[in-house]
């Protein structure tokens, strides 16, 4: 099936005049996670993963994707003819690199300019151009589906919903007047905004277009007067459209594109490459001047205002709650062996809906047993999935969208009998999660200076894993935000982000050995001022989550004397904070999962 998509493509390609064609994972917003409307790369590849480029020539088609999806995307591409390329390993060439080889003069990209963003379009022109001196032409009205894909889902369109001050802690009217000192700063006129989330934020309203983070479909237009939102007429309810007369907020629907061509001229506009599609940039250029930058916004709405952090707490208590419940069920079913990882998701699921303020998940859950641990983003479903047995690791990463919150929280629960290798595996990803944890540090410090925290003691022993070891987590918007991180490695175009105050963000070192198990175990931190001196400001964290690490995994011999008491207060204050929230059985059952060490 896949290969006579792949070929229908390519006899489109011929009758339209282009060479190559350039499939991303995204929608017209560059959103990690799509709605079904525009998972065009997954309909012509079967890769089912959240990252992934195609890229489709005449004589080839090749899938690009990162360290978290290689085991998985290996399984899915089996029997097609598609090529996959390994980001970031050795003597796998990037896509631009790929493109740039193999260009010959007055070849055409075919691309669907609303998709493809700005960032990414000049990468691949740059890139062919200074390894052929020639100018690589777009069709930027090339849409690889059309004539294709005969059932496409439509587009989702739900109605947004206002936050008040209760939730949102600072209002529309202070958001954008900061906003609009920024941009002036920066020496723009005008913003043009394509990150629903960014979007979200600063209107203090929310959607339900996307699976698992709650952004409605829009843009905004931003200038030293006008405030217009384009957003779909059946997402705009009486109360919205009240806030926006109230608020002095234009509405223009989502699908009158001629807005862009109709905005003011000769204006300085600000756009976010990263999110900005070629199209859009392309019609805002003709008649203004471009500056391309980060949006402030992101910055902005990473560091959460005193409301949201209060809220975040008392989320991350109702949430800890609920996935501790799920994991005295899994630790006293007897005979695990009449489970499969689908029926035991759904189980973790369950308990996270029966939270007060609960709306949606907000990432798919990865409940992986055994070998199925070693793929970071596995997910088992009805039809495909493994049955548990009393021995092994359980990996269940989940989380939930809540009024109030978003969390994110990964257990490695033992479900039997261990190996050697694996109870050292599990002990050394706790040590660097909790040297992480406890770290004290210096103001300007990015999450680059302190990942080798987590990581050493694994690179000690000659163990890495393959992604970031923690990402920044939204308010009631997606569970990966940024600009802050934990990583080590230098990303083009993305700035190392200072580590302030107020700011959220995963630690979640792990192990994934193929064939075997993975072991990932995850806290959600809130970044912190600490004691100031002579020598200056001093950061640290505090952990938000609270669920009980499983002890029955560690070598105790193996954590120093702090980590060790570090560990032990931690599961004082697990047991303190979470067990009001626990029957009778669970607490005493709790109460043993948290002694000291």
């Amino acid at each position: 099936m896949i290969n006579s998509r792949i070929a229908a493509l390519r006899k489109k390609m011929e009758i339209c005049n282009v060479h190559y064609v350039i499939i991303p994972t995204g929608d017209y917003h560059n959103s990690e996670y799509v709605s079904d409307f525009f998972r065009v790369r997954e309909f012509f590849t079967g890769f089912t993963g959240s990252n992934g480029t195609l890229v489709v020539t005449r004589e080839e088609a090749l899938l690009w994707t990162d360290g978290r999806y290689f085991i998985q995307a290996e399984l899915e591409l089996k029997g097609s003819e598609i090529i996959l390329c390994k980001m970031g390993e050795e003597d796998v060439p990037t896509i631009q690199e790929y493109l740039a080889l193999n260009y010959k003069q007055d070849e055409v990209m075919g691309v669907d300019g609303r998709v493809i963003t700005t960032s990414f379009a000049k990468k691949i022109k740059d890139a062919v151009f200074d390894a052929t001196g020639f100018y690589c032409e777009f069709n930027d009205g090339f849409i690889p589906y059309e004539g294709i894909w005969d059932n496409q889902p439509k587009l989702p369109a739900n109605p947004v919903f206002v936050l008040n001050g209760d939730l949102s802690g600072v209002d529309y009217k202070e958001k954008v007047l900061k906003l609009r000192k920024k941009m002036k700063a920066l020496k723009a006129d005008a913003i043009w905004l394509s990150k629903l989330d960014d979007i979200m934020w600063l209107f203090n309203i929310r959607g339900n277009d996307v699976e698992c983070n709650p952004v409605a479909l829009s843009y905004c237009y931003i200038d030293e007067d006008i405030s217009t939102l384009m957003i779909q007429k059946d997402a705009v309810t009486e109360e919205l459209s009240d806030y926006c007369e109230k608020n002095q907020i234009e509405l223009i629907d989502y699908s009158e594109c001629d807005f862009i061509c109709s905005t003011p001229e000769n204006k300085t506009i600000l756009i976010d490459p990263q999110y900005a599609s070629y199209r859009h940039k392309s019609i805002l250029e003709k008649k203004n001047t471009i500056i391309e930058l980060p949006s402030p916004i992101i910055a902005m709405k990473a560091v959460k205002n005193p409301v949201e952090i209060s809220r975040m707490r008392e989320v991350y208590l109702k949430d800890s709650a609920a996935l501790t419940k799920f994991i005295y069920w899994i630790k006293n079913v007897k005979d695990k062996a009449v489970l499969n990882e689908y029926e035991v998701g759904r189980m973790v699921d369950c308990y996270r809906m029966e939270v007060d303020g609960f709306i949606e998940l907000s990432f798919p859950t990865i409940c992986a047993y055994g070998p199925n641990g070693a793929m970071m983003h596995y997910e088992a479903t009805k039809e495909s999935n493994s049955k548990l047995d009393n021995k092994g690791f359980l990996l269940v990463d989940s989380g939930g969208q809540y009024y109030g919150g978003t969390t994110d929280v990964t257990r490695t629960i033992v479900l039997g009998e261990l190996t050697d290798e694996m109870k050292r595996h599990y002990t050394l990803v706790l040590k660097g999660m909790l040297n992480l944890s406890m770290v004290k540090f210096m103001y300007g410090c990015s999450g680059k200076n302190l990942d080798i925290l987590a990581r050493g003691p694994l690179w000690k022993e000659g163990i890495d894993y393959k992604c970031g070891t923690g990402h920044g987590v939204g308010y009631m918007l997606n569970v990966h935000e940024g600009p802050q991180s934990f990583r080590f490695k230098t990303l083009p175009g993305i700035d190392d982000s200072v580590l302030e105050e107020g700011m959220v963000i995963t630690n979640e070192p792990g192990v994934y050995i193929e064939g075997s198990h993975g072991i990932r175990i995850e806290n959600v931190l809130l970044c912190h001022k600490d004691i100031k001196n002579s020598d200056g400001q001093f950061m640290s964290f505090e952990t938000l989550t609270k669920v009980p690490i499983d002890k029955e995994a560690v070598l105790v011999d193996l954590l120093a004397k702090d980590e060790r008491e570090f560990l032990n207060k931690y599961h004082e204050d697990v047991y303190r904070d979470i067990s009001p929230f626990l029957s009778e059985e669970e607490k005493s059952w709790l109460r043993s999962a948290t002694t000291p060490l």
